[in-house]
């Protein structure tokens, strides 16, 4: 993604950066003496940060590139490439080099889409790193996970570049292996070492880069005593799922999880679901007569079945799964195994206890409302806009599943952890973007305080609805919206403590019952309205609310409670009650 004006600082002007291909080593020579000195007083020197952007990592010097008052490292190997018999492997360590690596282009995306449609590529494992143009070191390190239901995204879903300078802190962004690449619990991979046998090599993925964080940040001027673990939507319940692994136990100090939730599957019922939809391939590749055969024979834990899959394209394997719109069952993943992450998933009483924030918008819901295929054509058309009963009924669908999204995503959690949490646990919920007065009626309706509504306000990024509504964001309490959110977490990623000097007080969760709830994120077109709630929010409570809501006709009500509503990251309980499928 060419969104930057790059500027090498190089030391001599004769230098020049190798245009090999991303899967060749890509490095510099090193011809002058003044990169050989680099070199030598960092070795030396046990790889001490020097303001600049030619560093050294245990691998070798990599050379970045610097953009306005941020320095930037992109496509940094933290494992070798998982290729070959490295496929559903544990991440290996990334091999050593000679000259400098340049670190001027964005690595490989994990491949991801659809037949004809593909992206990325299956040599993924690398991350980027944004620092202030500063000699500080010790800087504080956000680690990013970025969204995609674990199969689709990109490390460059968020541009941190204003966010380092302002809370002066170092952000690390992370590319995974995705779909059946990321997550595979057939019985003929379940093999090698313990943590192999789960299935779960993203989070395996994940670890890996924490590893390699830990040990190379100091170089470029991080604490890597002082990290945070972040992630939004799949990222955030990747998150929450490392506060429950017993892998990842010391690797961070903090955790944020923007609309992320707790979920886990179970490893065999995937196992069936990943047989379904790559039987169609071995009957294809006549290796079975029929579906049901071929899904039988992939259930089988033997050679011939490990070699098939082993020989697949990664082209095929990103293709046998759709966009899973936050059903578990569409594409499983996270599996409960016991070994990266417990049997009991989130009834373990056992976490990796670090302060947290959790993150939720108002309207969450609203993204997946307009994708779905009740609604999607009126959404496109706009006519949801302009005919009452379809506004009525997409409203309907938007309020009730976005306030069982925003439970899920913080309050349920933290009623879940906290008898067994031992640290601060903070909950909030960005509400901006729901009145039409500031933001006008378009946005109010169609999207609101959607899903990833923060990331604007974490990165003042022309990201998403930024980009598409740009003058909702251009007034005074927008402007003052974004330095506070930005000023919270700065001081969470320093202290492990949200508050600060001229914010109002979030106080973190004491009481399973009653007391301290979420902080509210919000604001008039003049200034910034944040305030601190201390009611509880109650499952039962919001079905009953829906049965008795009788603001759209019965049959619309029915269809949407069975057909939008249902089978989601939230709707357990929902589809008890109603007697949903």
């Amino acid at each position: 993604m060419n969104r930057y004006k790059k500027t090498m600082s190089l030391v001599l002007s004769g230098l020049f950066a190798a245009s090999l291909p991303w899967g060749s080593a890509e490095v510099v020579d090193i011809q002058s003496h003044a990169y050989a000195q680099v070199a030598v007083q960092q070795t030396t020197a046990g790889a001490r940060y020097h303001q600049g952007t030619l560093q050294q990592t245990q691998q070798g010097l990599v050379q970045g590139y610097q953009e306005n008052q941020t320095l930037i490292w992109k496509g940094l190997r933290y494992a070798k490439a998982p290729l070959g018999e490295l496929r559903w492997k544990a991440p290996q360590p990334p091999e050593s080099w000679t000259g400098v690596m340049d670190a001027t282009k964005q690595g490989n995306d994990g491949i991801q889409g659809t037949v004809g449609n593909m992206k990325g590529s299956e040599d993924c494992l690398n991350l980027s790193i944004w620092r202030p143009d500063s000699a500080e070191e010790n800087l504080p390190v956000l680690v990013y996970i970025h969204g995609g239901n674990n199969q689709l995204g990109s490390s460059e879903e968020i541009a941190p570049e204003k966010l380092a300078t302002k809370d002066n802190c170092i952000v690390v962004s992370l590319n995974y292996r995705l779909g059946l690449l990321g997550f595979n619990s057939l019985p003929a991979l379940r093999h090698g070492t313990s943590q192999e046998a789960s299935g779960n090599y993203t989070l395996l993925d994940i670890a890996q880069s924490l590893d390699w964080i830990k040990a190379n940040i100091a170089s470029f001027g991080g604490n890597p005593e002082n990290i945070t673990i972040s992630g939004f939507s799949a990222g955030g319940r990747d998150v929450m799922a490392m506060l429950i692994s017993p892998i990842f136990e010391g690797k961070f100090q903090k955790a944020i999880s923007f609309s992320g939730g707790m979920t886990t599957s179970d490893p065999n019922e995937a196992a069936q679901i990943e047989a379904q939809h790559l039987a169609a391939y071995v009957v294809e590749d006549g290796l079975r007569p029929d579906l049901k055969s071929a899904q039988q024979w992939l259930l089988q834990d033997n050679a011939e079945v490990r070699k098939y899959l082993y020989s697949l394209s990664a082209e095929r394997l990103a293709a046998a799964f759709g966009n899973a719109g936050i059903r578990m069952k569409a594409f499983p993943h996270l599996y409960a195994d016991g070994v990266v992450l417990p049997k009991d998933g989130f009834d373990t009483h056992k976490y990796n206890s670090v302060p947290l924030i959790m993150l939720t918008g108002t309207k969450e819901f609203s993204g997946f409302a307009s994708g779905d295929p009740y609604f999607k054509d009126a959404v496109a058309n706009r006519s949801v806009l302009k005919d009452a009963s379809k506004k009525n009924e997409f409203a309907f669908a938007v309020k009730y599943g976005s306030k069982l999204y925003g439970l899920f995503n913080a309050e349920e959690s933290a009623v879940r952890m906290l008898p067994y949490y031992n640290a601060n646990i903070y909950t909030c919920a960005i509400n901006w973007g729901n009145d039409p007065a500031i933001v006008g009626e378009e946005m109010s309706t169609l999207t609101g305080a959607t899903h990833g509504i923060f990331i604007p306000f974490l990165t003042n990024w022309e990201y998403g609805l930024r980009t598409q509504y740009p003058a909702s964001f251009q007034n005074d309490g927008a402007k003052d919206l974004t330095n506070k959110f930005q000023s919270y977490i700065k001081n969470f990623l320093w202290n492990g403590n949200p508050n600060g000097k001229g914010l109002t007080k979030w106080e973190h969760w004491t009481n399973v019952k009653q007391g301290p709830s979420q902080l509210v994120f919000d604001a008039t077109s003049k200034k910034a309205n944040i305030k601190m709630t201390y009611t509880r929010t109650n499952y039962s409570d919001i079905l009953a609310e829906i049965e008795k809501d009788n603001s759209i006709p019965a049959q619309a009500k029915k269809e949407i409670i069975r057909k939008v509503l249902n089978g989601r990251w939230f709707s357990k309980g929902l589809d008890k009650h109603f007697g949903n499928e």
